[in-house]
């Protein structure tokens, strides 16, 4: 049997660059939140999680420096049982700065993506089990690209796994659209990362098919960005009180509680919230729990309207 741990991974959004959306984050980081602040946090929660037994960690070239300081908490530690996640799509352009109009862009392109795997490749070695496309929607030009489908299948090929990300009210329909690409006779995608949690659950029926198909199913955001753990609904915390427990563990345990979830991720920004988080642990939920829980649940597309609007700080 899997144990709880084996399914958890760390992701590094909030810890590889000052400012991100997560609600929460800012009271437990450094003063300054220099790049040397930011690096040497990041080692104390992944030295926390690999502690703690969990063996995978997620990051993405837009992390700001996340890559980088993953590969140096790699290099110092010497751990080979480590697996890693990246994605490519974004290109973080905040030059290290919390206040600034624009943090990221989105370009699917073969030019972004020789670019950034280069990166990747040149920050990890061949440490990278998983490579996603970040943030796949419907409409994305990869669908038409055929030099971007074929310069991803040269990757899949040489042996990296494939995947995307996916955000918004579509995720389905995204999912879909990537099961069904084919280069060579061949899926060129073999997981998939998408958003899930008490409050947006529409993707689970696409994602609980992708996972019976052979798919690796990642599930990111599984606190709403925060949300669920510093502004919980009442049901949450009902059932965090009844368990002993703090809203986060339950909201992760929602996420393991579907059999589809391959790799639950958490995005702890300090020792103290990881801990916290892992109490999911000793949290199994009952039909009594799992049927409080889901009036929590909000319509899609108001869920990503709220989440557009959390601020960068």
């Amino acid at each position: 049997m899997i144990s709880t741990e084996q399914r958890l991974g760390v992701g590094l959004a909030a810890l590889g660059r000052p400012a991100y959306i997560n609600v929460g984050r800012t009271g437990v980081l450094p003063g300054l939140r220099t790049a040397d602040e930011m690096r040497e946090r990041t080692k104390l929660v992944l030295d926390a999680a690999h502690a703690q037994g969990l063996r995978w960690v997620d990051t993405a070239r837009s992390y700001g420096s996340a890559e980088e300081f993953l590969a140096g908490w790699l290099a110092e530690r010497g751990h080979e049982d480590v697996t890693v996640s990246s994605k490519w799509g974004y290109a973080y352009v905040a030059q290290w700065r919390i206040e600034t109009e624009v943090h990221e862009v989105k370009e699917h392109s073969v030019e972004r993506l020789r670019a950034q795997w280069a990166e990747t490749r040149k920050l990890l070695g061949d440490r990278v089990h998983l490579y996603q496309v970040h943030s796949l929607t419907a409409d994305s030009p990869l669908f038409d690209d055929l030099e971007l489908q074929h310069e991803l299948a040269r990757i899949r090929d040489s042996g990296v796994r494939l995947g995307f990300s996916t955000s918004g009210a579509a995720q389905a329909e995204a999912i879909e659209r990537g099961w069904e690409l084919e280069v060579g006779g061949t899926q060129l995608f073999g997981a998939v990362q998408s958003t899930w949690n008490s409050m947006e659950p529409s993707a689970g029926r696409a994602l609980a098919e992708a996972h019976h198909g052979g798919w690796r199913v990642l599930v990111k955001e599984t606190l709403a960005n925060g949300r669920l753990a510093v502004e919980p609904p009442e049901a949450v915390l009902k059932v965090a009180q009844r368990h002993g427990v703090g809203p986060d563990a339950v909201a992760l345990a929602h996420v393991l509680a579907q059999p589809w979830a391959d790799v639950v991720l958490i995005g702890p920004a300090s020792v103290e919230q990881l801990m916290s988080n892992l109490a999911v642990r000793d949290v199994v939920l009952s039909r009594q729990d799992l049927d409080e829980l889901a009036p929590v649940t909000r319509d899609a597309a108001t869920y990503w309207g709220e989440r557009a609007a959390l601020p960068w700080h």
